[in-house]
């Protein structure tokens, strides 16, 4: 059976979504750079392996990114997942890692990368904002899109509204992107681009504000 690691920061709500999503693999190791992060307790009552490396305790990045690929390769994970992993890694990690390491980012990329996404998408005045699946590179948030889900931006939104309606989403589509990387289903074509195995509707669509059932059938 293949093996995840999955790597957090926080509370670990999209580490619980892949945790009860019954994926076709061992969750080998959930690891955190935060000691206090409230999603080891869960994995831990989950039967999972916890462990922290904490970037406070080194000097530099890179030695804190040696620490973490050491542990991680301890695991021998198929594919490591970031789950609210709140650490720019650098270059030579990702590297290491190539094309076996996911991150899910809440916006549509590549609009709004980097973070405060739901602040700059109301800023912004977009009608549809949301989240995207992608393998991570050297170029931040810049990687090869696996998934995404849109949601409509609603009147009065706040920061927490669009955030939490966001989220119920990132919750669905992480692990179906995990999934499909286990079952071999994503491929790199010749020109480089990605190649996901699953079903394609041209005819599917989302409009924000919504039209009314006369303008709809107009």
């Amino acid at each position: 059976m293949k093996s995840i690691v999955i790597l957090i920061s926080g509370r670990g709500s999209n580490m619980e979504a892949l945790l009860q999503a019954r994926l076709p693999a061992r969750t080998a190791a959930v690891i955190s750079n935060r000691p206090e992060a409230a999603g080891l307790a869960l994995a831990s009552s989950r039967g999972v392996t916890t462990e922290v490396v904490d970037h406070r305790a080194f000097e530099a990045r890179e030695q804190f990114d040696a620490a973490l690929t050491e542990r991680i390769e301890r695991a021998r994970p198929d594919l490591v997942v970031l789950a609210g992993f709140m650490r720019v890694l650098g270059d030579e990690f990702v590297r290491h890692f190539e094309g076996r390491l996911l991150n899910i980012h809440p916006s549509l990329l590549p609009l709004f990368p980097g973070l405060h996404t739901h602040r700059r998408a109301l800023a912004a005045g977009v009608r549809v904002h949301g989240c995207s699946v992608h393998f991570v590179t050297t170029h931040l948030d810049g990687g090869p899109i696996v998934i995404q889900a849109a949601v409509p931006v609603l009147l009065g939104d706040s920061e927490e509204t669009l955030a939490a309606r966001v989220l119920a989403q990132e919750h669905r589509i992480y692990p179906q992107a995990v999934r499909w990387f286990l079952e071999g289903r994503l491929h790199f074509g010749a020109d480089g681009r990605l190649v996901v195995d699953a079903p394609e509707d041209a005819g599917g669509f989302l409009i924000a504000p919504a039209l009314s059932q006369a303008e709809a059938n107009d």
